[in-house]
């Protein structure tokens, strides 16, 4: 495993970490899913124990992920483990309606943080994000009041925003002309590279960076087909469907070639590609297995200047139908 520094702090982070969305189990929030269907806390946690030992020191999670769940799990596998870098997020709630609203407010950050903490088993949380907090909510300030409270208090090293899928730049753009946080998490990957600009600016000023989403969903892997299907309690039911995962191996073939070529898997060349970005800090595919872990891990391969290059064109030129796509299911 090779590690990076997370921008300008003192952290020193494994360039492959855990996302740990999957495992925080299948949640729905009314009849909304919020999760990856049903998952086995046995399954997850040898996966955790296999990251650890193949070097994985970076554990991405948040509060509202299995609401709650994934933090418990965490905290269960790792509480003992105390040379690590655990980042988790806050600002997502549910209505007595059981609808999903945000909540930024000075006081829900701050008990938010002693729960986290709790599910976590930690004295300290190394990263705390703002769960896609908009500019609106950075201006009113209350939450950067919070936030450089809990780490005056000690409760928390470092902390950033996670921001929007597929609109990260006015909040991006807002926390670099403001000098506001250490870090921000975005997603790239071969299908979304809107946010490189963002990326590369950032890496200039010392923000550490976590890169989400580098297998968009598990589209990457190569491995979905026609018969792919997701049940009603996982969020990819309403996101991925027949036709679409169709047209995506088809524009994705060039990209597929490409992991041959390495001899590697579609999943290695899509975290490779990530990390031939210097400025990215980690980059969190989600492993709710020991084969995912594998495969995510030992799989990574270097890639040359050229076939990045190629990447990018593909983006450009090929791409945009699907992305336009993935923009409409969200």
């Amino acid at each position: 495993m090779n590690y990076r520094k997370f921008g300008g702090t003192d952290l020193l982070v494994s360039e492959v970490g855990l996302g740990a969305w999957a495992i925080g189990g299948p949640a729905k929030v009314g009849d909304v899913a919020i999760g990856w269907g049903n998952t086995d806390d046995k399954v997850s946690i040898a996966a955790v124990h296999a990251a650890l030992d193949r070097g994985i020191n970076f554990f991405d999670t948040a509060d509202f992920y299995g609401l709650g769940h994934s933090e418990e799990l965490l905290g269960l596998t790792l509480s003992s483990e105390l040379d690590l870098v655990i980042a988790t997020k806050v600002g997502h709630r549910v209505a007595d309606d059981q609808s999903i609203y945000t909540d930024y407010s000075y006081d829900h950050i701050i008990h938010s943080c002693e729960a986290s903490l709790g599910r976590l088993k930690r004295d300290c949380i190394d990263f705390y994000q703002m769960h896609t907090a908009k500019v609106a909510d950075l201006k009113d300030g209350a939450c950067i009041r919070a936030m450089e409270d809990l780490e005056q208090a000690g409760k928390i090293r470092y902390w950033g925003v996670s921001l929007n899928t597929f609109r990260p730049d006015p909040e991006a753009i807002y926390l670099l002309n403001e000098h506001i946080g250490h870090g921000m998490q975005l997603v790239l990957n071969v299908l979304n590279q809107h946010a490189l600009p963002i990326i590369k600016s950032a890496g200039k000023k010392g923000m550490g960076i976590i890169a989400r989403m580098p297998l968009q969903f598990g589209l990457l892997t190569g491995k979905f087909n026609q018969q792919s299907k997701f049940p009603a309690n996982d969020h990819r039911n309403s996101r991925i469907s027949e036709t679409f995962i169709t047209q995506a191996n088809q524009l994705l073939e060039p990209f597929f070639q490409m992991a041959e070529k390495y001899g590697t898997s579609p999943a290695g060349l899509s975290i490779s590609y990530v990390l031939g970005y210097p400025q990215i800090s980690t980059v969190i595919p989600g492993m709710r297995n020991v084969e995912q872990v594998t495969e995510n891990v030992d799989r990574v391969v270097d890639l040359s200047a050229a076939d990045i290059d190629r990447i990018e064109q593909l983006y450009i030129h090929d791409f945009p139908p699907l992305l336009d796509q993935m923009k409409e299911l969200g």
